[in-house]
């Protein structure tokens, strides 16, 4: 017999009475509910925040960020998560609000039953419904009582249910469209749509009769196979709703200006705190990283690409004298090299051909005060390498075309990939600028050095990426996690986020498997050994290994001693797994 948790719509948010107008409106657009439930910290009901409220809030012109707790409503139609089946057919049947609250035995929020719900379960468990008959009679009691039309094609694409109120918006009967198609009764609901994409969609705004209304086309699978869908017509207040999206579109579009324009100002967006790791060479290089911010001398950070370098550079800027100032970077690798000395220095009007009729401020000009970050400065061309040992030494420069001397006053950042000392061994990069650059060095370890980051890092990614792709991963599962923890990640943490991106997209609920990975990370062999084919015990022994080591932070003698094997079967073993020694 079916369940009530089998039914309902799981709540994956919370709204409380500290929620914001602008948050319940996406939060009703993307849920497409009618009502919120409003819980408090501890997720017990105290109420709903219903549409109406929201018209309320809209027509009392309060600000999108103004808290719903005033506008909440005390009466709610709860359901308890024990409520026995027949009960809840009854329940549907004779409800008016189209919407329950779900709730357990502890008056904790835990999901939302409405009568789509319902009649989705219903389609696709029929099966365990006594008889036929019975089905389809809870059907056309919850489709005759639902607030928008709902139409139900079967394997054919002929209409088989269809609700009154569908019936009336296009003034047809059940005679003229029961058991015919849908593609020749209802074409503008294109319905056929899903039987080919396997996908629900949900249409843009259409109109009749000069009531405007949107399509949720639903695809019913069996065994992979599309054997009918389900058309939900909403229809009902619609153009309320549509006025308040073109009011949050406004105040989005105001949003992205004063975004864009943050974004031209070039401040750094990174502290010490969005630099996340748990090994300690990392915490120590952010200590030192920290201390060195508080002083005027340059800094050069280096480390392999994807380890973090930008973000050591934003922190630096914030948490320095000069984080009022102006965060300028500039891509030494990115910029054609001709442009290279304008972008750094500005020009004078008439300087070049081509050249804006003002002139143009350079990237120094517009650091003065504050910190310049020259990433990739190993693609810097010597010539122009010259002119920025000049602007070092003296705090001065000329515009291209100008005649004035320019004094600035600009803290210098820079960032490489590339190994300069062999650069300059073979001139390829002036040995006076090397010193000058490297005062203090920052060099970030790669992610396959940083024993107790991986797996620390994909917990955190998971986190991120289920608010930003409102996905609900859970976890990974073990034969998936074996690959990301033994992968040597050559692209480092951005690899890592990049992987983490693409499987979460692909697992989109439950846990992360390994065919939501690349199948590049399988083939990887390390040695001799491929990391997909592990056995039970070795994968065993390297998760023992790395925990001890993950516990004495590293430490070899103390992690040998914890493991009861001597020093040297440690070195053995972390050998075999390729751990970093």
């Amino acid at each position: 017999m079916l369940q009530l948790k089998d039914i309902m719509t799981p709540m994956d948010f919370q709204v409380t009475e500290e929620t914001t107008l602008h948050e319940a409106i996406t939060l009703m657009h993307e849920k497409k509910w009618n009502l919120l439930p409003v819980t408090n910290l501890a997720r017990q009901s105290v109420g709903v925040f219903t549409r109406s409220s929201l018209y309320q809030m809209v027509s009392a012109a309060c600000p999108l960020t103004t808290p719903i707790k005033l506008y909440i409503k005390n009466q709610v139609e709860t359901i308890i998560m024990t409520t026995p089946y027949e009960k809840i057919e009854e329940i549907v049947s004779k409800s008016k609000v189209g919407t329950g609250v779900v709730i357990d035995e502890s008056n904790r929020v835990v999901g939302m039953l409405t009568k789509t719900d319902m009649v989705m379960s219903l389609l696709q468990t029929s099966q365990e419904l006594q008889t036929i008959k019975k089905l389809k009679r809870t059907l056309e009691t919850a489709i005759d009582y639902a607030f928008d039309g709902i139409v139900m094609t079967d394997e054919k694409k002929k209409i088989q249910m269809v609700s009154p109120p569908l019936l009336e918006l296009f003034n047809l009967s059940l005679e003229e469209v029961f058991d015919q198609p849908a593609e020749k009764v209802l074409p503008h609901l294109h319905l056929e749509h899903v039987y080919e994409s396997e996908t629900a969609e949900v249409s843009g705004f259409l109109e009749i009769k000069g009531i405007k209304y949107l399509v949720h086309r639903i695809p019913i699978l069996e065994n992979g196979k599309v054997i009918g869908a389900i058309g939900k017509v909403m229809f009902r207040q619609l153009n309320e709703v549509s006025e308040l999206f073109k009011q949050l579109q406004k105040a989005e579009n105001k949003a992205n200006f004063y975004h864009q324009q943050y974004q031209k100002a070039e401040t750094a967006r990174f502290r010490w705190e969005d630099i996340v790791s748990r090994d300690s060479l990392m915490e120590k290089l952010i200590k030192s990283g920290a201390k060195a911010a508080k002083g005027r001398s340059t800094v050069l950070i280096r480390g392999e690409s994807g380890t973090g370098k930008e973000l050591f550079a934003h922190a630096i800027h914030n948490s320095s004298a000069r984080s009022a100032g102006q965060f300028v970077v500039v891509n030494c690798a990115a910029i054609p090299e001709d442009l290279l000395e304008s972008e750094f220095f500005g020009y004078e009007e008439g300087a070049f051909t081509g050249a804006k009729q003002k002139g143009k401020l350079g990237k120094f000009d517009l650091a003065n005060g504050g910190t310049l970050f020259l990433d990739e400065i190993g693609d810097m061309s010597l010539s122009l390498q010259a002119k920025l040992l000049r602007v070092l030494q003296e705090r001065e420069f000329y515009r291209v075309g100008g005649t004035a001397k320019i004094k600035v006053d600009v803290r210098i950042i820079a960032a490489t990939n590339r190994n300069l000392e062999e650069m300059v061994q073979e001139n390829l990069f002036r040995e006076d600028l090397y010193y000058r650059l490297n005062v203090i060095s920052l060099k970030i370890p790669p992610l396959r050095e940083r024993l107790m980051d991986t797996e620390y890092l994909i917990s955190q990614f998971m986190i991120e990426f289920n608010q930003i792709l409102g996905t609900s991963i859970t976890g990974i599962e073990n034969q998936a996690k074996d690959v990301l923890l033994c992968y040597d990640w050559p692209g480092n943490v951005r690899e890592l986020r990049n992987v983490m991106e693409r499987a979460m997209t692909f697992a989109e609920n439950g846990k992360i498997k390994l065919e939501d990975l690349p199948d590049y990370l399988g083939q990887r062999e390390r040695g001799t050994e491929s990391t997909i084919n592990r056995t039970m015990v070795e994968t065993a022994e390297f998760e023992t290994i790395k925990r001890a080591l993950i516990q004495v932070d590293g430490n070899k003698v103390k992690a040998a001693r914890l493991l009861g094997i001597s020093r040297s079967g440690l070195y053995e073993k972390m050998k075999k797994y390729n751990l970093p020694i």
